[in-house]
């Protein structure tokens, strides 16, 4: 067995097998054992062993995210990932499989983002078997009532509504739209309320499963403790429940970077600004990935951060600041985001602005990226703890970027960051962004500003 010590350092030399150098004499020790095969139907089965947890997750995802849809079929995928919900061959009804849940004491979940969708349950891992044969059973063979696609109609249009109430969220929405405009990237995930209420047939929603579901352009997790799977455990027949279809159709490209201002006018007394980038950055190189994760953490990712420091604590300018780096399949985007007083909105945009420039021009300090580096590893193994934030990992890994998905890799990645790679990172980051504002405002205080 291995040594799964969590990430911790060790100064002497270990067994080869059980952790990797990242440089100074430190040593990452191992936390998981992989094993892979690919099913009759093209689907990828992966195994990761994490030792120290009595429980299990397992995921399936495929390549069928927002970014998939065609324009009338926006909020298809959300919508499917409800309606798969309602039950199977084996267990018909959403009371089936709640029940069957329940009685395992296993917690059942899905997301849907721009990227993919996921479903997974998580259960103590003696009831793994169990575990797996409902969730393939729903999943894999779904019934899609029609009479219970018309009930969930409405749930999905309150969902929609209850994120349009929320000015945050609509913040969200709508930098999305000023980054990538009329892209399926900048449209919303739940789609508009009149696709739901209205538009989606049951047929057009199972064209889209048996169009983008393709066991190829997909992946199946079991991580955590395999304990009672065995060698095998019936897992090829239970996963083949998941029919073979062609390989889907690429996504559409991103579309070339044009900065955009939108306002969503509110009589408030607080707003919610986002400020979108798109740095240059190589989204097939994980190392420069990691790059931007560590930049984006120094820049707004912690309290001891620049703009957390400045913005908040120096000048009182903003209740909540931040900056977050994400990588789409073919897209990189640096989103800062603040929550403050409407009054302190545009000198707070301003210096959140005059901040990356800085940054750009002189780059970070070595202090900065030492601390930064080390949060961002600390906080992504620390995450790893829990077997879902695992697969969820793995199924970005597998099914957006096609690349390793060994949570120690990025670990490692993260901890192997230079100073020199974040100046590098820092001077890809232009001035040119997108912006999006709810609250009393207009455009033109922006272009001004």
């Amino acid at each position: 067995m291995q040594d799964f010590s969590r990430g911790e350092f060790k100064r002497a030399a270990p067994p080869a097998r059980d952790s990797v150098p990242i440089g100074a004499g430190r040593y990452l020790v191992l936390i998981a054992q992989i094993t892979t095969q690919t099913l009759d139907t093209g689907l990828p089965l992966y195994r990761i062993a994490v030792d120290g947890t009595r429980a299990i997750t397992i995921l399936v995802a495929f390549d069928a995210g927002a970014r998939t849809e065609r324009p009338e079929e926006n909020g298809m995928a959300h919508f499917l990932e409800h309606l798969v919900f309602k039950g199977g061959e084996k267990y018909p009804h959403y009371r089936d499989v709640n029940d069957a849940a329940e009685r395992i004491g296993a917690v059942l979940n899905a997301y849907t983002s721009h990227d993919l969708v996921a479903f997974h349950i998580t259960a103590r891992a003696e009831r793994a078997l169990e575990a797996i044969d409902l969730l393939t059973d729903f999943v894999g063979r779904p019934r899609i009532d029609p009479g219970e696609l018309d009930r969930e109609r409405g749930v999905v249009v309150q969902e929609i509504a209850r994120a349009n109430d929320q000015p945050s969220m609509l913040a969200e929405h709508l930098i999305d739209q000023a980054a990538f405009g009329d892209h399926p990237l900048g449209r919303q995930v739940l789609g508009p309320p009149e696709h739901i209420s209205d538009t989606f047939t049951r047929e057009g929603i199972v064209a889209f499963r048996d169009r983008r579901w393709a066991p190829s352009r997909g992946g199946a997790f079991l991580v955590g403790n395999l304990s009672a799977l065995g060698d095998n455990g019936g897992l090829e027949e239970a996963f083949g429940r998941f029919p073979a279809h062609p390989a889907p159709e690429p996504y559409e490209p991103a579309p070339p970077f044009t900065p955009r201002t939108l306002v969503q006018e509110r009589d408030s007394n607080q707003s919610h600004l986002r400020m979108s980038y798109r740095p240059s950055v190589d989204i097939a190189d994980p190392k420069q990935r990691a790059a931007l994760v560590i930049y984006s953490t120094l820049l707004g990712g912690t309290m001891g951060s620049r703009l957390f420091d400045e913005i908040r604590e120096q000048r009182g300018l903003a209740y909540s600041v931040s900056a977050a780096a994400h990588a789409y399949a073919d897209v990189p985007i640096l989103q800062l985001s603040a929550g403050l007083e409407s009054a302190k909105t545009i000198e707070a945009y301003r210096r959140m602005r005059e901040i990356v420039t800085e940054l750009r021009e002189h780059g970070p300090t070595k202090s900065e990226l030492e601390r930064a580096r080390a949060y961002a590893a600390g906080a992504r193994t620390i995450a790893f703890e829990n077997s879902g934030a695992v697969a969820r990992y793995a199924a970005q890994q597998k099914v957006v970027y096609g690349e390793d998905v060994d949570p120690d890799t990025t670990i490692a990645l993260l901890d192997q960051v230079s100073f020199e790679e974040v100046v590098d990172i820092a001077g890809r980051v232009a001035d040119e962004l997108s912006v999006a504002i709810v609250g009393p405002h207009t455009p033109e205080e922006f272009a001004t500003a």
